[in-house]
Formats: structure tokens, sequence, C-alpha cells
């Protein structure tokens, strides 16, 4: 999978892609991730790339022209399943979106900063737009990343374990079972015995029972979707 990712500070995220998980995904040549700085695409003097709101108000918009010239370069090099816009005002991220679009092959991303991006752009380019809460931030950037781990480590052969995706929250609409390690008594607490029995199938059911009453517990609106 290939992710281009457009943004006015695109440093922001070169760290959360060099290191941990992703960093191992791009290691092995299954996911390339590439981050353009919108100022390298603008026309405008001193590299501008925004500009005060028609109408009157505060905060600055991203110009329709940088962000058209930064994908009509990019669509030039590739085709694109998904060109995504991080907006609040977007569906909400959720771990289905990230199911569907971990099959994708190539995926553009595009980062808001200030008080968002034209609405044209958003009219003529955008095919998806995604939020990851209710809540607004400085910019795309973290967003940005949230959506790029969250997919990226879906790709087959990203987790050592590839059945490790397959029990994380959300999956089934439950939340993951309680999850133990060494040692077996901490603080007078210990660790359930059928954990420690050996005997697959009832682990496997007590997990079951675990995730449901999690689920029922913390957040029984996942089991009415």
């Amino acid at each position: 999978m290939h992710i281009d990712i457009i943004s006015v500070v695109p440093e922001l995220m070169q760290s959360a892609f060099a290191h941990s998980i992703m960093k191992r995904a791009q290691e092995k040549g299954l996911l390339t991730v590439a981050c353009h700085n919108l100022r390298d695409y603008t026309t405008y003097r001193h590299a501008q790339v925004d500009d005060y709101q028609f109408g009157g108000g505060a905060g600055m918009v991203l110009m329709p022209e940088p962000l058209a010239n930064a994908i009509e370069h990019l669509k030039e090099q590739k085709t694109f399943d998904a060109i995504i816009y991080m907006t609040p005002d977007g569906p909400t991220f959720n771990q289905k979106m990230a199911n569907t679009l971990s099959l994708k092959k190539n995926l553009l991303i595009i980062c808001g900063h200030y008080k968002g991006i034209d609405e044209r752009i958003r009219s003529l380019y955008v095919t998806h737009e995604i939020s990851i809460g209710d809540y607004v931030l400085s910019g795309g950037e973290l967003a940005a990343t949230v959506v790029v781990d969250a997919i990226g480590r879906l790709i087959p052969g990203v987790l050592n374990d590839e059945t490790s995706a397959l029990t994380d929250s959300f999956q089934d609409n439950l939340l993951a079972p309680a999850v133990y390690t060494r040692p077996k008594v901490f603080q007078g607490l210990e660790v359930p015995e059928v954990l420690l029995n050996g005997d697959h199938k009832k682990i496997e059911q007590w997990r079951a029972q675990n995730a449901l009453e999690r689920t029922q517990e913390r957040r029984p609106d996942l089991l009415n979707e």
C-alpha cells in the first residue's frame, strides 16, 4: 500500500512513521508513506498557501490553487482509490472504515490547517471525509497519523502475529477481553485460573464471555449496531 499525505507541516508526522509497527511495515516493503509539503506547490510569493475568508471572520483558509497543484501532480504519478480529507465535520473514523481502507492500494490524505480548506477542493477532488472525534485540532496531521496507523497495522504481514488484529477491540462490535501476563499474582490480584490451565477451548470461551461483559458494561451502544 502507498499513502501520500499533503500537509503544511509534514514534520509533525515524521516521528510517528519512523518507529515501531509503522517503521517495520515500511522496512518490509508492505507500506510506503510520503508526506508532501503544500508550500512546494504554491505559486504565490513567500510560499503563501492560505488567505482570509470571503465574508470575513476569524481564521485563515488554505487556498485552492496550491492544493489543486499538489493533488494534480500526485494524480499524474498514480491512480488513487480514495482522496481523503481529515475534517471534524466528516464521518467518525472507526474499525470498519480502517478495515475497508486497508484493502486499498493507493490513498491520498489532505490535512487541513487553520480554518480548513477552500470548499471547492472538497467538491472537486475529495472522495472521503474522516473525523477522528468531536473535537478540533490545530490541523489534520495528528488525525492523519491516527488513520494511517490504524490502516497500516491491518495490512497482511505487518504484524508478527496476523491473528492479533482480528482480536482487537471493535472488530466484532465488541471490546477486547482483559489480558494478563507475569507475575501470576500482583498486589494480591491473581490471574483468572482458566487462563493458566492450558485448555484452549475453555480459554476462548472465557475470552468471548469477558469481551461481551466488558462491552455491555463500557460500550453497550456497540451491541446495538
